[in-house]
């Protein structure tokens, strides 16, 4: 088995924020891949699926914490060690402010890089488990992260917001597969990053 989990924050409050790109990724991937009805356990609300790979099916449990962003390792790492899952089974999606908009990274291990869900993971499972990184961009000054994150995503971001949760879901089989490099390759190419001009990053459209 496999754990997913997107991180975000409970609640219609938060439901569009730039911090809840992860709970989005996690409801494109059970739409994708026909998962079973949500229900609540772990903390969390979670749906379970089989994806098929080029290894076999591979079995998921997909979850969305609901202790809010900075307790997010509570609700994953009650489940980890009810299943038995080592932290390399554990793939995280979550917002990631030192990307551009739409860009996307893979990355195993680390720190936590001012992401408050991510270092709960750490304090958990320990850094070993593996980051799906969703580019929001960043306003440009430290003071602006925090309404930045907590802010909804444009209506002109949705085009790319969208096309980069469908290539999250539809390119899955490579992550679930372990080829993490192919994974990210394949994301990238079925939603290629926007161009942002300059005078767009001046007036906060990163």
């Amino acid at each position: 088995m496999i754990i997913i989990a997107g991180l975000g924050n409970p609640g219609a409050k938060y439901e569009k924020n730039r911090h809840n790109i992860g709970f989005m990724a996690a409801d494109a991937i059970a739409r994708r891949w026909s998962f079973g009805a949500e229900r609540a356990k772990f903390q969390s609300v979670v749906s379970e699926g089989e994806v098929p790979t080029a290894k076999g099916a591979v079995r998921v449990l997909l979850m969305k914490p609901q202790t809010y962003m900075n307790e997010s390792g509570r609700a994953v790492g009650e489940a980890a060690r009810f299943y038995k899952i080592p932290p390399s089974d554990v793939i995280v999606f979550h917002d990631e402010i030192d990307l551009a908009p739409g860009r996307f990274r893979m990355k195993l291990g680390g720190g936590a890089a001012g992401q408050n869900g991510v270092r709960s993971l750490i304090s958990q499972l320990g850094p070993d488990f593996r980051r799906a990184r969703l580019g929001v961009g960043h306003p440009g000054e430290k003071h602006l992260v925090h309404g930045h994150v907590l802010s909804d995503f444009h209506k002109a971001d949705q085009p790319w917001v969208e096309a980069l949760l469908n290539a999250c879901a539809d390119a899955l089989p490579f992550a679930l597969a372990g080829d993490d490099e192919r994974y990210q390759a394949e994301v990238l190419r079925l939603a290629p990053a926007p161009k942002f001009s300059p005078r767009q990053a001046a007036r906060g459209e990163l």
